[in-house]
């Protein structure tokens, strides 16, 4: 049995051996094809996030509804499968001409270079219906046109036209209306969104696509799959004919991702069951309606590494766009991802029509943005008239590693991470004048002018501090947040789950920066964290360690100003 690591082109996975006469593995997921066919809309858009098996269900799907795939026929190909037990579905098997995209390589830093791009793909698109020129089908100006596109000599009207163009072609040409495929859509968008030429994409796009799938009387079908739903009034403005099916959907949960049982089945099938709790830890947690599923793509990879547990998805993508989200947020948005990193879920608002103009502004489009993207799991949701009232929780432990990377990236420096690895392990140990000093110097590396400029509110370093911390071993221990505990509620308690190690109670001030002078500055702030640590005493906030049996506890008071604090401290 071979395992199929990057390989999307479903007859290569049905046909081809390895030079033992072994075939690559396959997860059978036809029916897809059965629920595709059985779909009456027009146009069908299928998001789930990336590695997923998107493009090789549509090259499936394209083997199935076409005759010929890149000159070969597909005759023969589905009669092992659960599809060939469908009469009906069969009897559709290689009967369509079929124009197949896939948008997922179109990941240029330039408009100009992603247009090159965008013209070869078309043009090969154009290559593989080159028979119709062929007869007295089209007219000689027809395929003039045709042939321009070919050549790459076409004029940009002709470019954006181009795929509907090419159903007419082909229902001249067959006399049957043609299905589109168009695989990963809005990979060119979110890579132009990352890389600052959001709106001549979108443009090009909104008319290539909408010329298309909008009001063409020759188009049978279009199914499109994406990460995200990009919004009616951005790209699909006046498509009334699409119907949408997002992670918030049951219909095709099963076709996207591993099931349970198609896990238990391979790792029963490479003897690895007996780690089957440790990788539903690792890989599980992902739902798309009712159906709980496996990342694949780590899955496959844990098959081919002999059962080695690695965060294999995480790290086949650069994660940019996540990473400038989660350092860019506000301190409130950041105190919220703290709460996920404790195993706890929140509740969120999800926004399914994705706009990316207002991604900086509006919050919860990067919740949905993280939740779509497979950065998050729904646990719980109710529908409300503005979108679904979801709860949220990370999904597993290889995206809370994730997290953990990108926060200590932007904690530390990228280059720098041995600065905050000194700062957790002087904290942990009490060793408090190292812990300043690694903390002064992270704020200096961390902070610009303006996010701290004048007075600022404590929940910002609140915020801080919970994201220094959230490199430190859950297993221990215990991070609380704003919890009751004696006569108040704390700002953060590292409780230990070794009750021999030192239990330790933060308590934060802020100070007004504004016109002080450097020796002013200091003053307030020394007296400021020296009424942080008197609190902590006042309120009784270390009954929260007497309950865990802690017997000896680190009492943190620190005054943020700026880039300037004071840090006073006990142990008792």
């Amino acid at each position: 049995m071979q395992l199929p690591i990057g390989i999307s082109n479903f007859k290569t996975l049905i046909t081809e051996t390895d030079l033992t006469g072994n075939h690559y593995l396959f997860v059978d997921k036809s029916l897809f094809i059965r629920d595709i066919l059985n779909n009456l809309s027009g146009v069908i858009l299928i998001t789930r996030p990336r590695r997923f098996g998107k493009t090789l269900n549509m090259s499936m799907l394209h083997h199935f509804l076409a005759q010929n795939v890149d000159g070969k026929p597909t005759h023969g190909l589905f009669d092992n499968l659960k599809i060939a037990a469908q009469p009906e579905c069969m009897q559709q098997q290689g009967k369509y001409p079929v124009i197949f995209l896939t948008f997922k390589d179109i990941k240029n830093s330039s408009f100009e270079a992603a247009y090159n791009d965008l013209q070869e793909l078309i043009s090969k698109a154009y290559e593989e219906h080159e028979y119709v020129l062929t007869g007295e089908k089209l007219t000689a100006l027809q395929k003039q046109r045709y042939q321009s596109i070919l050549e790459r000599k076409a004029e940009d009207t002709d470019i954006r036209s181009a795929l509907k163009n090419l159903t007419f072609y082909l229902y001249q040409y067959y006399g049957i209306k043609p299905i589109v495929l168009i695989d990963e859509y809005d990979t060119p968008i979110q890579t132009a969104y990352i890389n600052e030429y959001y709106e001549p994409m979108i443009e090009f796009m909104r008319q290539f696509l909408a010329k298309a799938l909008k009001d063409n009387s020759y188009l049978q079908k279009a199914v499109l799959t994406g990460i995200l739903r990009i919004a009616k009034e951005s790209l699909f403005s006046g498509l009334n004919n699409i119907k949408i099916y997002s992670l918030l959907d049951s219909t095709y949960g099963e076709y996207f991702g591993f099931t349970e049982p198609e896990v238990a089945a391979l790792l029963e099938e490479t003897k690895l069951s007996h780690n089957i709790k440790d990788v539903k830890t690792w890989y599980n947690g992902y739902q798309a309606g009712d159906t709980i599923l496996y990342n694949p793509w780590s899955i496959i990879n844990y098959l081919v590494e002999r059962g080695k547990l690695s965060p294999y998805w995480v790290n086949t993508s650069d994660n940019r766009l996540v990473k400038e989200l989660l350092i860019n947020s506000s301190a409130g948005f950041k105190e919220q991802f703290e709460i996920l990193l404790q195993d706890n879920p929140i509740e969120k608002l999800i926004t399914e029509n994705f706009v990316f103009t207002y991604l900086t502004e509006n919050e919860s489009l990067v919740w949905s943005l993280l939740l779509m993207s497979g950065y998050l799991k729904i646990t719980s949701s109710t529908q409300m008239e503005l979108g679904q009232l979801c709860k949220l929780a990370i999904p597993n432990k290889e995206v809370k590693i994730l997290y953990r990377v990108i926060i200590t990236e932007w904690l530390s420096g990228i280059n720098d991470a041995a600065v905050f690895n000194d700062f957790l392990t002087n904290f942990l140990t009490g060793k408090m004048d190292k812990f300043t000093d690694s903390l002064r110097t992270i704020m200096l590396q961390t902070f610009s002018v303006h996010d701290v400029k004048g007075s600022v509110p404590e929940k910002f370093f609140h915020g801080f501090i919970l994201g220094l911390l959230a490199g430190i071993d859950r297993n221990q221990y215990e991070i609380c947040s704003n919890k009751e505990s004696g006569l108040g509620r704390y700002d953060i308690a590292l409780i230990p789950k070794d009750i021999t190690k030192l239990g330790i109670i933060f308590e934060l001030k802020s100070v007004d920066t504004s016109d002080s002078s450097a020796l002013a500055l200091n003053l307030r702030l020394t007296t400021a964290a020296e009424l942080a640590l008197q609190q902590i005493d006042s309120k009784q906030y270390v009954a929260t360690m007497l309950q865990h049996n802690i017997q000896r506890c680190l009492k943190v008071g620190i005054a943020f100003g700026g880039k300037e604090l004071a840090v006073v401290h006990r142990i008792d």
